[in-house]
């Protein structure tokens, strides 16, 4: 069937009526891969269906606000709520799971680094899985690199954070996907990340504790194996 002029040009009249959400998942399912909550999809996603996806969060968001009795029509404050929810789930807090990583510029270790390095405190913006709430905190990297490390700057380390905390997480889940990352990123001896938050799920809601907070981490290579290290890299971490 031939593409119509007035549909985007990857839609025919035969599919014009399907949501973009399920023509994404399809694509998912066909390619044996899962979309969890923490999972990227940006390589299903086609250019122009994110704005598209957006209008139908949207819609279904108007739906739910219609379902919790608030007057979207006569209330001012709530008119547009619907359109900034699904954008901020789309383009902000959620981003990660619908943009492609960030470019990163690696470099070879050319004066043969193998010192430890750490990055840090890093601010990292996520939410639970469980209910939506926000989870805020700082996260530590140590690398030691060897000869063959790729070397990447500062600033990317947190750029890889963000993409990674980008999505509904639950934090034990998240450092370990941030490791996998940066492991992959830049292959060193060894790789240690420390992250910890503050659980709105726990603190805005149920118990309503806003002093409680998750610490977690996760000990890669020689930090595995050298206590002596493991030891260095957490009393260099600031304990406030």
């Amino acid at each position: 069937m031939k593409p119509r002029p007035d549909l985007p040009p990857d839609t025919t009249a035969e599919d014009e009526g399907t949501p973009v959400s399920v023509k994404i998942r399809e694509r998912v399912r066909a390619a044996g891969r899962r979309f969890h909550a923490n999972d990227n999809i940006a390589e299903f996603i086609e250019p122009g269906e994110l704005e598209r996806l957006l209008d139908e969060v949207a819609v279904k968001m108007e739906d739910v606000l219609q379902s919790m009795v608030i007057d979207t029509q006569g209330d001012h404050n709530t008119a547009a709520t619907a359109r900034r929810v699904a954008k901020m789930y789309l383009k902000e807090v959620f981003g990660g799971r619908y943009v492609q990583a960030p470019p990163i510029t690696e470099f070879p270790n050319a004066e043969r680094l193998n010192e430890l390095m750490i990055v840090g405190p890093i601010t990292v913006r996520s939410a639970c899985s469980h209910h939506l709430c926000p989870v805020i905190g700082k996260l530590w990297i140590g690398v030691m690199p060897n000869e063959h490390t790729n070397v990447i700057g500062l600033s990317k380390y947190a750029r890889l954070a963000e993409w990674i905390m980008g999505r509904p997480q639950i934090q034990e889940e998240a450092v370990v996907q941030l490791a996998d990352l940066i492991q992959e990123k830049t292959k060193p001896d060894g790789l240690a990340i420390v992250m910890e938050a503050t659980h709105y799920c726990m603190a805005w809601r149920g118990v309503k504790d806003m002093d409680s907070k998750m610490i977690n981490s996760v000990m890669r290579g020689v930090f595995l194996k050298d206590m002596n290290l493991r030891r260095e890299f957490l009393a260099l971490i600031p304990k406030k």
